[in-house]
């Protein structure tokens, strides 16, 4: 059998000699694979943002006039699922369209410069969204956080150029990794790249130099089709936003006040690069895609909180609904139906195989645990493309079938200074408990028994690979 060095070797083969071999879309998105002009694709990735944290998702108290319209010109989800409950494997599940187990990262990568390269990270074997499309002829952009490991790095994981920092996170305005009270006194060490090679602009925000370089990249080559990955390192701790936020938001106690003020900050910045996109022309043949990459943080770096996870139990770092459910959109003016809203279960890892599908080119040769979610775009009343799915973090684990969840060695992170783990396992019925109140384990130990059945097979496939 093949490793997985040698599948994605012969996947690079098969597609990066002359044109791709073209997987056929069906329906209203026959038209991509047709058109001589190929689609643009653009991933907005967010970092922290809570499961309800846009005006459009109805916190009333923010103003996100950017993100809003997005979501009105294409499909808005309310029941998106991120790959993991914290930073890099959910990153990896997204740019993989695997499970981040199976891609070789079930928890967080190298944070902090200082060990860049002596830790974990995406391996080198793993296929993104960057090489796939890479393969077919696209010119291929990182502009904003990392956190996958600095080897083999973003340049060597399909993208033409990177621009942004490749830690966990860093100080807004000097770019230096932002530490904290675990980590000893911040700030540690500079970390902002230019393809590997180390830059300084100090004194000018991270998102606004994100910005300049994501508009430059779309501009460079009007010849060639474009993925443009921007992984804005916000809201994510430091809190810190444009000073006019600030003001706008000071009749907000804390922690709601500082998030909300970054959340804007980062919309206004979003808003620059969508503006950018209508200037040149492009909306009309730019698949653009938004989603955040878990839920809001109740960190002590975050103030304990400041997000809006609604009715849902738990935030970062937990598998309770509000450490996973994120807000996501997508939007095609003409391909995409505009100001609906869909419910299904969808997971981040659906984005390769759905961008696969919208550009008509050839999904890697290897196990992909995402399924495209065209048939979800088209139709309110298609059926979730998956009927069970997985999430482990640590020793943290979760199966969801159907509307059954089960929950072992639960993390409970909804309130940040008063951190819970579940000793029992927790089962619920998200269609008659979204919020995830009553354990249900004890009067359904058959589910329980099924659930934890599937799970171990689940960990004993994706740990062959």
């Amino acid at each position: 059998m093949p490793t997985p060095r040698n599948n994605r070797r012969e996947f690079l083969k098969a597609v990066g000699l002359g044109a791709a071999a073209l997987t056929l879309p069906r329906g209203l998105f026959a038209e991509t694979a047709t058109t001589s002009k190929r689609l643009n694709v653009i991933l907005i990735f967010t970092d922290d943002q809570g499961t309800l944290d846009l005006n459009c998702y109805g916190s009333g108290d923010l103003r996100t006039p950017n993100l809003d319209a997005l979501a009105r010109r294409g499909v808005r989800f309310t029941q998106f699922y991120a790959g993991s409950a914290v930073c890099s494997p959910s990153r990896a599940a997204l740019l993989t369209g695997r499970y981040p187990h199976r891609a070789g990262v079930p928890s967080n990568a190298e944070s902090r410069p200082q060990y860049f390269g002596k830790g974990h990270g995406l391996p080198g074997s793993e296929v993104t969204i960057a090489e796939m499309l890479k393969a077919a002829g696209y010119r291929t952009g990182h502009f904003g956080k990392w956190h996958l490991g600095a080897k083999p790095g973003p340049n060597g994981a399909g993208f033409d150029e990177s621009f942004g920092f490749l830690g966990g996170c860093i100080d807004k305005w000097s770019h230096f990794n932002y530490g904290g009270a675990s980590w000893g006194n911040p700030p540690k060490r500079h970390d902002w790249y230019h393809n590997g090679e180390e830059v300084w602009e100090s004194g000018t925000h991270s998102g606004d130099l994100i910005v300049r370089e994501a508009t430059r990249f779309m501009e460079a080559d009007p010849h060639k089709p474009f993925f443009l990955y921007v992984a804005f390192g916000m809201p994510h701790y430091p809190m810190q936003p444009y000073d006019k936020y600030r003001r706008h938001y000071e009749h907000l106690p804390e922690p709601r006040r500082s998030y909300a003020a970054l959340i804007s900050t980062m919309d206004e910045q979003v808003g620059r690069i969508l503006t950018r996109v209508d200037e040149l022309g492009l909306r009309e043949n730019t698949l653009i895609i938004f989603q955040s990459d878990q839920g809001h943080s109740t960190e002590a770096r975050a103030n304990y909180g400041g997000g809006n996870a609604g009715p849902y139990r738990g935030a970062k770092a937990s598998l309770f609904e509000g450490g996973l459910r994120v807000p996501a959109t997508a939007s095609l003016p003409g391909r995409i139906p505009e100001g609906e809203v869909r419910g299904q279960f969808c997971t981040g890892c659906d984005w390769l195989p759905t961008i696969a599908e919208f550009c008509g080119v050839e999904l890697p040769r290897r196990k992909i645990d995402g399924k495209s979610l065209t048939p979800v775009i088209e139709s309110a009343e298609a059926p979730s493309p998956h009927r069970v799915w997985y999430w482990q973090l640590r020793n943290q684990w979760a199966v969801r079938e159907g509307p059954w969840k089960l929950i072992v060695n639960a993390r409970d992170t909804t309130d940040g200074r008063d951190v819970k783990n579940l000793k029992e396992p927790f089962l619920a019925n998200l269609t008659e408990d979204p919020s995830e109140r009553t354990n249900l384990a004890g009067e359904h130990p058959d589910v329980v028994e099924r659930l934890t059945n599937l799970h171990g097979r689940w960990i004993a496939d994706v740990q062959t690979e």
